[in-house]
C-alpha cells in the first residue's frame, strides 16, 4: 500500500475519524451506535470529535460492533476497513492534501512536545527560590 494514500494510519487519521468511518461502514448513526453501547450520545461524539477516549471495556465493545479490532481503532493497525474508494486512483492533488496535512500534524506533534518541556521548566523556576 502507498503510504501516501494510508487513509486510516496514524499519520492521515485519529482515533475519532476511524471511528466514524468504521460506524458509517457499519452502517449505523451516531445514536444508533451510543444507544447501543450504552453510553450517552454526547459521549459518542466526543470520541468521534478527539475529545475524549473510551475506556478499555466500551473500547472493546465498540471494536465489537463496529466489526474491527481494538489495535486498529487506536492506531490504524490490524482488522479495519479497507481504503475509501479501492481499485480507484488518488488524485496527484489529494495526494498533495494528504502529504500536507501529515507535514502540519508532525509539525504540531513535535510543537506540543516543546510545550511541555517549557512548562515542565517553567514550574521548576517557579518552585525555586528568588535569587537576590
Amino acid at each position: 500500500m502507498d503510504s501516501e494514500t494510508d487513509w486510516y494510519g496514524p499519520d492521515a487519521a485519529t482515533f475519532g475519524d476511524r471511528v466514524a468511518a468504521a460506524r458509517d461502514n457499519a452502517g449505523m448513526t451516531e445514536a444508533m451506535l451510543a444507544k447501543r453501547l450504552g453510553v450517552r450520545l454526547a459521549t459518542l461524539r466526543a470520541w468521534e470529535n478527539d475529545l475524549s477516549e473510551p475506556r478499555a471495556n466500551r473500547l472493546s465493545m465498540l471494536a465489537g460492533l463496529l466489526n474491527v479490532s481494538m489495535m486498529w481503532l487506536i492506531n490504524g493497525e490490524g482488522e479495519g476497513l479497507d481504503e475509501p474508494g479501492e481499485g480507484t486512483e488518488v488524485s496527484a492533488d489529494m495526494q498533495a492534501v494528504m502529504a500536507e496535512m501529515r507535514m502540519l500534524r508532525t509539525e504540531m506533534l513535535s510543537n506540543a512536545e516543546a510545550m511541555g518541556r517549557l512548562e515542565k521548566r517553567l514550574r521548576k523556576l517557579m518552585d525555586e527560590p528568588a535569587n537576590v
